[in-house]
């Protein structure tokens, strides 16, 4: 059975999503901004989900964590919590 590991940066808005993905693509540490501004609980794990598998997840989060590339900050991958920036760890399909 299909089953993945992610970690996860939750915000308010678009545009900070935004923000916070350049700021990761700019070299900055995904964890560090998960602990400072994610309002998941998982912010103060750095973001780290565990594992899941499909279904667990809400619908838009589990067609990034099951499709997209793995090791890559997707987002803003919107949903009824707000934005996130999603980065598939681990994957087994």
């Amino acid at each position: 059975m299909a089953k993945a590991k992610a970690r996860h940066i939750l915000v308010d808005s678009e545009d900070t999503c935004n923000e916070l993905k350049a700021r990761i693509a700019g070299g900055e540490d995904f964890a560090a901004i998960a602990k400072e501004y994610s309002k998941c609980p998982s912010g103060r794990r750095g973001g780290e989900l565990g594992e899941f598998f499909p279904g667990q997840m809400v619908p838009e989060f589990d067609t990034v964590c099951f499709n997209e590339a793995v090791g890559v900050v997707h987002g803003p991958v919107q949903t009824q919590f707000g934005y996130h920036l999603v980065e598939v760890t681990e994957r087994q399909d």
